[in-house]
Formats: structure tokens, sequence, C-alpha cells
């Protein structure tokens, strides 16, 4: 059968990195792309039938990506090989080098990098613009993204403080029936904020910043008749906030200031059927100023296990089988 072959002659650490240890990487690369791969001392060769020329087209250019990855600095691991063919077979037009290269925020030696293409334009709105709503599903980054942007602000002075709320929304329980003060109660709906803000800083160093209001993790409610300046302000679960609500927490904002609303639009909780504030927010202020920017993520933002992906597409599914079935049910 007619073979066709191209070479890479890869110098220096670059080769090592890209086939990862114990050539795990270059495993991954064989089961994703069609392409034969072979390696001997220093080159890379890619084999592919002729007739079939963009099977050995995209495993040129996943290969390339790789290489200009690693040489802006981006660790090659198995997620970055996964994503970096995922894009590349895919009808996007993004660089996944350029993709990964950007950096966010170095806490701890480690550098937090965007993941995706959603990723990257989501932290691009939130530089650029003062309002910036990210609306995506569980795993997508939102708020681990917004809290990272909101530490690099805070490092390079660009703001004063941090101010991390939420709304705690009664999702199955009456808080006045929890044990222990207000804080005991309203502090499980607050964790996941502080956890994000721990992974971004030193434990002692969180807890200094939050004695002295540096930083501060509140509850929605509590943001009621203040004015915030010079703040890096975000909002999470943003989907159970009430109309009246998001009003108030968007009519907050002050000079210097910049907000960053997360939510998950298919994950309300308010009860008694209200309507979500997000839904509202987007209806009212979509398009409205250039600089409020509602930026979609979607299941291929999803970073965390590949599992996760899997059960977000499902149950997006589901939810759009049921919307068929209940306006079926109104059409008779």
């Amino acid at each position: 059968m007619p073979f066709i072959t191209l070479t890479f002659s890869i110098e220096g650490d670059a080769l090592p990195a890209l086939l990862g240890p114990n050539d795990v990487n270059l495993r991954e690369l064989e089961k994703l792309l069609i392409s034969d791969i072979h390696v001997r001392g220093t080159d890379l060769t890619l084999g592919g039938d002729p007739d079939n020329p963009l099977d050995l087209q995209l495993s040129q250019n996943v290969i390339k990506s790789l290489l200009e990855s690693y040489h802006q600095g981006v660790p090659i691991d198995l997620s970055i090989v996964r994503r970096t063919v995922e894009m590349l077979r895919g009808a996007s037009q993004d660089d996944p080098a350029e993709v990964f290269s950007t950096q966010v925020v170095n806490v701890r030696g480690r550098t937090i990098r965007a993941q995706t293409a959603g990723q990257k334009k989501y932290v691009d709105a939130i530089d650029k613009h003062t309002i910036v709503f990210g609306i995506g599903p569980a795993g997508t980054g939102k708020t681990y993204l917004a809290v990272a942007m909101a530490v690099n602000a805070l490092r390079s002075k660009e703001v004063n403080r941090i101010i991390l709320t939420r709304p705690a929304v009664e999702a199955g329980e009456n808080l006045g029936f929890l044990p222990g003060t207000l804080n005991d109660k309203i502090d499980p709906y607050l964790r996941p904020l502080y956890d994000a803000m721990r992974d971004m800083m030193e434990g002692e160093k969180v807890r200094r910043l939050l004695d002295t209001g540096v930083i501060e993790v509140a509850p929605l409610a509590y943001m009621r008749g203040r004015t915030l300046n010079n703040a890096f302000v975000i909002l999470d679960e943003a989907q159970n906030t009430t109309a009246e609500q998001m009003k108030m927490f968007l009519t907050r904002l002050g000079a210097g200031s910049k907000m960053v609303v997360t939510g998950d639009a298919t994950q309300v909780d308010l009860p008694g059927g209200k309507k979500s504030g997000l839904a509202v927010a987007r209806r009212v202020l979509e398009g409205k100023n250039e600089d409020i920017v509602f930026q979609d993520l979607t299941s291929e933002d999803v970073v965390r296990h590949s599992l996760v992906t899997a059960i977000v597409e499902a149950y997006g599914e589901y939810d759009e089988e049921m919307a068929r079935k209940k306006a079926n049910r109104h059409e008779r």
C-alpha cells in the first residue's frame, strides 16, 4: 500500500517533553491520531495514507502545535495533548498554543493558564471589560479563573480589595433550623469561594487579608446599600439570585471596580419557580453596552475529569428532550 511520511528533527529537551514520562504522551497521540508515529534518536516520523492526506495534515498540525506550546513554556501533559487534538480536529479557528500560553496568575511556583479556547475568551473578557458574565456548566473554571484574575489584579494594585459573594439559597434546608451562629449557617454556602482563594494564596496570608478586610467573603444580602469602589467583585452562583437581587448587586459598582458574575443557567435552585436574576440580566443587558460582556462556556470547556464532560452533555440532551416534550404538550 502506498505510504507517505513526514519527519520532524527535534533537538534538546523538546522531544522528551513531547513524548512525556515513559512515553505516556506518545501513547496518547497514537490512540488519538490515525497516522503512524515512530521515534528514532531526535527524529519523530509521521506516516499516513496518501489517499487520506487530511489525517497526516492533522497529525502534523498537532505535533507543530505541541512543540509551539512547549517553547512558550506550557508543560505538555495528557490534558494538553487531548485538548490540542480536539481543537485542531474541530471547527474552531483558535490556535491551541496561543490558548494554553495565556497566563492568568503565578501561584506557589505554578502558573494558572487558560485550558480551553472558551476559557481564554473568558479571561480576555475579564481583562478588557468592567462587567463580565461567565455562564456555563460545572467544571468550566468560571469561579476559579475569576478568583485568579482577582488575585492578579490585587497583586498588580489595579484594585485595593477583593469581594467574593454568592446567594445563600436554601437548597432543601431551612437556615433557621440549622444549628450555630449566622456565620456557621452561611459558611457552607461560601466554602467554595474560600477554597478557590486558598488555592491562590498561602492560608496564613488569606487569613491576614480577611482580617484586614482586603479580602471579603460574604452572602449577597450583605452587599445591599453599599458602593464598592476600587474592588474586584465576584458574584458566584448567580443563577440563584432573583431579578431584584441581581439589580441590587450590579448597581453596587463603584469607581475603579470590576465585576464578574458567574452562574449555570441550568442549575436554578430558587423556590417557587421564581425567575432567575441571571436570565433576566441577560435579557435586559446583553448588547446594551460594550463594557458589559456575556461569555458562554460549554461542555467543551470542562477541565475536570473527562467523565464530567460526558455527564454535562448527557444532562444537556435530557433537558432538551424534556423541553421538547413540554412544548409538544402545550401544542396539543
